[in-house]
């Protein structure tokens, strides 16, 4: 895990919709998920940060539904202060959204992502990341997941701590791990767009 955590410009937040931060279907950790998520979102904007809040449409009679009050956003969108909401329908944050668009025009070269799940949509989203040539740094304690239930003949119930650390340890060597969301700093981008040029309310 790395120990000393250089400023990033973006904060991407993936699905942390109503269904999977609270109530008897949130994720295990969503509590403690939640308190790291608003910390990082507050002092992302404080610093000039670009925050990306990700909102994935699921099936119909999924929790996400759109349009259900499970795939609302669970965390206000501070839109007077630049925050920018993308939909999506797959795992990864990039695949068919703006997202690449947006971090190119910004300016963007370092981010952090945080959010649920940790093996399927952060791990994605994060991976893609990577591969298109972004610094990521994944803060441990802001992203979580489900326990995954036991396969006979195959594990027991696998806890959902252990999915968490076995998806941040398959990203690979270039992703950082850090302990905690307070770990993680931030600073402006290069080259903040104005809000007309921005769509920073809501980005299909």
């Amino acid at each position: 895990m790395a120990a000393h955590v250089s400023p990033v410009q973006a904060l991407i937040v993936v699905d942390v919709q109503s269904a999977f931060a609270s109530g008897p279907d949130a994720v295990p950790a969503a509590p403690q998920m939640v308190v790291c998520v608003k910390d990082l979102m507050a002092r992302a904007r404080t610093a000039g940060a670009l925050v990306v809040q990700l909102q994935n449409d699921g099936p119909e009679g999924a929790p996400d539904e759109p349009g259900t009050p499970g795939w609302e956003l669970h965390l206000p969108v501070h839109e007077d202060l630049g925050d920018v909401v993308i939909r999506k329908t797959e795992d990864d944050g990039f695949q068919d959204t703006p997202l690449a668009r947006l971090l190119n025009e910004t300016g963007i070269q370092a981010l952090a992502i945080c959010g649920v799940m940790s093996e399927m949509c952060v791990s994605a989203t994060a991976r893609t990341a990577l591969a298109q040539g972004y610094r990521v740094v994944m803060p441990h304690d802001a992203h979580a997941t489900y326990d995954i239930p036991a396969a006979p003949g195959i594990s027991d119930m696998v806890p959902a701590a252990m999915v968490s650390r076995v998806a941040e340890w398959a990203l690979g060597d270039e992703v950082e791990i850090v302990p905690h969301a307070a770990d993680v700093t931030f600073e402006p981008p290069a080259d903040r767009p104005t809000p007309e040029g921005a769509q920073r309310s809501s980005v299909h």
